[in-house]
C-alpha cells in the first residue's frame, strides 16, 4: 500500500475556549497518528470571518495539517470530522503527481517556518 502526500484544513467553532480548541487540534492529529499518518508540519491560522454563516457561528478557528498516510485511512479520518459536533466544514487535498507533491512540500516547510516564528 502506497504512501500519499494530503493537506486537511478543518474548521473549529469559535465558540470553544482556548483549552477546547487545543484539544480539538490534538484529537484531529491523534487520529491521523492513529490510522498511520505521519504528520509532517501544521499551519494554525487561527479565528477568522468565514465566508458565510455556518451554523449561525460568523467566524471559525482555521487549522491546517499536512501529512503522509495510506490511501485507505482518508475514509476513517473523514467519518471521524464528520461524527464530531466541534468542526464547521473541512477539507482533504491529495497530492498525486511529482510537481504537486514538489508543491506539498514547500507549502509544509513553509507552514513549519512560519510556526517556527511565532515560538
Amino acid at each position: 500500500m502506497s504512501v500519499r502526500h494530503y493537506e486537511t484544513m478543518f474548521i473549529v467553532k469559535p465558540t470553544l475556549t482556548a483549552e477546547e480548541i487545543t484539544a480539538q487540534i490534538d484529537l484531529v492529529k491523534s487520529n491521523i497518528e492513529k490510522n498511520g499518518g505521519e504528520i509532517v508540519s501544521t499551519d494554525d491560522m487561527g479565528s477568522r470571518q468565514l465566508a458565510y454563516p455556518i451554523n449561525k457561528n460568523k467566524r471559525g478557528y482555521y487549522f491546517v495539517i499536512y501529512f503522509k498516510s495510506p490511501a485507505n485511512s482518508i475514509l476513517e479520518l473523514e467519518r471521524n470530522y464528520r461524527i464530531n459536533e466541534n468542526i464547521l466544514r473541512f477539507i482533504f487535498i491529495k497530492y498525486e503527481s511529482k510537481k504537486e507533491v514538489a508543491a506539498w512540500t514547500k507549502m509544509s516547510e513553509d507552514a513549519s517556518k512560519k510556526a517556527a516564528a511565532k515560538a
